[in-house]
């Protein structure tokens, strides 16, 4: 398996009541499919994975690999503090029938980094799934370093990483890395085109949740190396891009599937987009609908 292209980092949608509603579940997964996506992740940071009961993580986590049958590869979020749990939890996610996991760095605990290789090396001998590698210092307080990373590529159960920081010299130290085996993916929207121009493999988006037909665009043309028309579609992608940074991830995108019918909300201590945003999310979900039509996708 080598991960490319656009590949969505999928919101969960809840119902009135706070339930999984997996209704939207399912539209939200056949939008992805419709619109070209290549691949998707379950309970990840921007599904609320922390806000899951293990009932709940398994439920979601059935349906997509059941919806998607095979179609294209289903990433689980199972990153946790300890590696014990996070163990258990790929071989859970494994047990589901994901064909990876995604790992982020243990949050909060802050190890070094060395207790980053022993971490991952371990999660990967145990054999449940093969690991793609997170890295987002901005919310986990670690920073797993490229020559962390040059540790671990070696391993023919760790296949990728996510690199989520934004600069220009983390994605230039980290593209050395790649190989037919190793696949060096961007975690960041705004400057995917950037990363993906310069060689990165695709993004894990946020974004791609209601622009499923525009990442893949984005995605298909900066892959093949078309600098100009890339970068044209990237700067009309990029005012929906930082609109879902006005607040915490997964606040602003589901305030725009909100407005395609796909969940009602958020749980604590998450809270719905403030009020002084709304009208921008109005603007913004409009401009979702008129990017989607013109990549020949029709949004929800």
């Amino acid at each position: 398996m080598r991960l490319s292209g656009s590949i969505t980092a999928l919101a969960t949608p809840f119902d009135a009541s706070g339930e999984l509603d997996l209704h939207a579940w399912q539209r939200l997964l056949a939008a992805q499919l419709e619109g070209g996506t290549q691949g998707i992740v379950v309970a990840g940071s921007t599904g609320e994975a922390a806000a899951l009961f293990d009932l709940e993580y398994d439920t979601l986590l059935r349906t997509a690999v059941e919806f998607v049958a095979g179609r294209i590869p289903v990433l689980a979020g199972t990153g946790l503090s300890s590696t014990a749990r996070t163990i258990e939890q790929t071989r859970r996610a494994g047990a589901l029938g994901a064909d990876a996991a995604l790992v982020v760095t243990p949050p909060y605990v802050r190890p070094t980094q060395q207790g980053l290789i022993a971490h991952y090396r371990a999660v990967a001998d145990d054999g449940a799934l093969p690991v793609v590698l997170y890295n987002v210092p901005g919310r986990t307080g670690t920073d797993l370093l490229p020559q962390t990373v040059g540790e671990l590529v070696s391993h023919p159960r760790i296949v990728g990483i996510k690199e989520a920081r934004n600069d220009t010299g983390r994605m230039a130290e980290l593209l050395p890395l790649r190989s037919e085996g190793f696949t060096v993916l961007s975690g960041d929207d705004p400057t995917a085109c950037r990363a993906m121009l310069a060689g990165a493999d695709g993004v894990i988006s946020v974004a791609s949740n209601v622009l499923p037909g525009a990442f893949r665009k984005l995605c298909d043309l900066a892959r093949e190396g078309q600098v100009e028309q890339a970068s044209t579609w990237d700067r009309r992608l990029a005012e929906v891009c930082e609109f879902l940074g006005v607040e915490p991830n997964p606040i602003p995108v589901k305030a725009l599937l909100a407005r395609q019918g796909i969940g009602h909300g958020l749980r604590l201590p998450l809270t719905p987009l403030s009020a002084h945003h709304v009208a921008q999310a109005d603007a913004m979900a409009a401009a979702v609908r008129e990017l989607e039509y013109a990549c020949g996708t029709a949004a929800a």
